[in-house]
């Protein structure tokens, strides 16, 4: 059987308040859009077609390559937006699936049951229904002896079809040249004066052809028109998330205060601690331990390391390194196997070599550590002049003292010092002691001259 997808993203949402797209609006890390990709790719399409509308252009930017996208300008309802997206396919002798681009919640498996049943039981369509204690609002599922007869909107139900709790999702696997055909058929002639995809399914039972449905869990039936639904789908898809790892072998002490995007890895033998978010394309690998209260997006958690109230930002923490408490790694920042970086401490586009260490209320910009190296605290590597970054270089074995300051460029040798308090303008050869502060002179008196100025000046 081959498949093809028609993702159905031209809405506005209006009641989400914003002005970019709906489809754009993300949850546990991805676009709605990107969510409804991800469950296409489930029954692996030949063929995907996206319909933008509103905010087009951002809509089309976000879609891969291999993704037709057509645009539905004016918007005239469902059934028109399916006919376009039908003129992004190449071929429509497919089984094609509907999906609308806000329901995220959709699982691959109920997807993959659906186009099993619309195979097993040769339909021209299938619907993708849910059941509602409360269906108000919804489209009512009409069935005749257990056959699918129709779809009744709300505003055209009878006391007893209101009654009904199957509802439509709007998720349909239909067979595409029934499906052209049956849209050709679709008239406008209603209140709204649209073309509802719903009156599709109508056709098709007139003309004897077998509608099935597939009903699926109530959550997967959820679509995001507000803030608050999107609130609600973003917690239930980081549930989702965290049950799959907590399942592999990660540890967390608390799941409901770990938050992972979907593009974020964690490996088996991992420990989440309270507050942790995980973002973007983060990996944490075995054995580390991360949080409380962490922060890393697009960063690397390497085995075995400790990572600890602090931020991470596209950084690279390696094996059985330690970070935190309070450290704010920037863009770049690379921690060499055994390092530390500790508290109060920033690193940005720099490299911390092996089993060196930065323990507190220091800047590391632009240098590079090597190893087995001790930045004492305080120590600032003066990268910037005004115009240009300059890089500070420190050998192996270093020891720079406290509160010391590297103008850069300059490079700290192997086995080198600095004296505590000074400001470094040049090399320090290998070996070597770099001092760079005046003389202390004492002023004896000074405290009593200062009380008696005072008491002069009160006079």
């Amino acid at each position: 059987m081959r498949n093809s997808v028609i993702i159905l993203a031209a809405g506005k949402g209006t009641r989400m308040h914003t002005e970019g797209a709906k489809a754009l609006h993300t949850a546990a890390g991805r676009s709605l859009l990107d969510w409804s990709l991800h469950i296409a790719n489930a029954v692996d399409p030949v063929e995907i077609s996206v319909v933008v509308g509103h905010r087009g252009e951002q809509v089309s930017a976000s879609c891969p390559e291999a993704v037709s996208v057509v645009t539905q300008e004016p918007q005239l309802g469902t059934g028109h937006a399916v006919q376009v997206g039908l003129t992004g396919l190449s071929a429509i002798d497919t089984t094609v699936v509907v999906l609308p681009a806000d329901m995220p919640l959709i699982s691959h498996e109920s997807i993959r049951a659906l186009i099993a049943v619309h195979a097993a039981e040769n339909a021209a369509a299938t619907i993708m229904t849910v059941e509602l204690a409360d269906p108000s609002g919804y489209g009512r599922i009409v069935r005749i002896d257990g056959e699918v007869t129709g779809i009744v909107e709300e505003r055209d139900a009878t006391d007893d079809q209101r009654q009904i709790v199957e509802v439509n999702t709007s998720v349909y696997v239909f067979d595409g040249l029934l499906l052209q055909a049956a849209l050709a058929r679709v008239t406008n002639d209603n209140v709204q004066s649209e073309y509802y995809l719903t009156d599709v399914v109508e056709i098709l039972v007139s003309d004897r052809h077998t509608v099935a449905a597939v009903t699926v869990p109530t959550h997967e039936g959820i679509g995001v028109n507000t803030h608050a639904q999107l609130a609600e789908v973003s917690s239930i898809l980081r549930g989702r998330i965290n049950m799959d790892l907590l399942e592999s072998g990660v540890s967390m002490l608390d799941p409901m205060r770990v938050y992972i995007d979907a593009g974020a890895t964690v490996a088996p033998g991992a420990t989440l601690l309270p507050d942790t978010y995980l973002l973007g394309t983060t990996s944490v690998a075995s054995g580390a331990r991360v949080g409380p209260d962490v922060e890393a997006t697009d960063s690397v958690i390497g085995a075995d390391a400790t990572v600890k109230y602090s931020v991470l930002d596209r950084a690279t923490v390696g094996p059985r390194a330690n970070v935190g408490p309070y450290s704010h790694l920037r863009p770049g920042a690379d921690l060499r196997e055994g390092a530390k970086v500790g508290s109060y401490v920033e690193v940005k586009a720099s490299i911390v070599g092996k089993n060196s260490k930065v323990p507190h209320l220091s800047y590391i910009g632009d240098a590079e550590i090597g190893e087995d190296s001790n930045i004492g605290a305080a120590t600032v590597t003066v990268n910037y002049d005004g115009y240009k970054k300059h890089k500070t270089k420190i050998g192996d074995r270093a020891r720079v003292g406290s509160d010391t300051m590297l103008i850069a460029p300059v490079t700290i040798g192997d086995d080198a010092y600095t004296g505590a308090g000074s400001v470094i303008t040049h090399d320090v050869p290998d070996g070597a002691l770099g001092l760079g502060r005046s003389d202390q002179r004492n002023v004896e008196g000074y405290a009593e001259k200062r009380r008696r100025r005072a008491e002069e000046e009160a006079d």
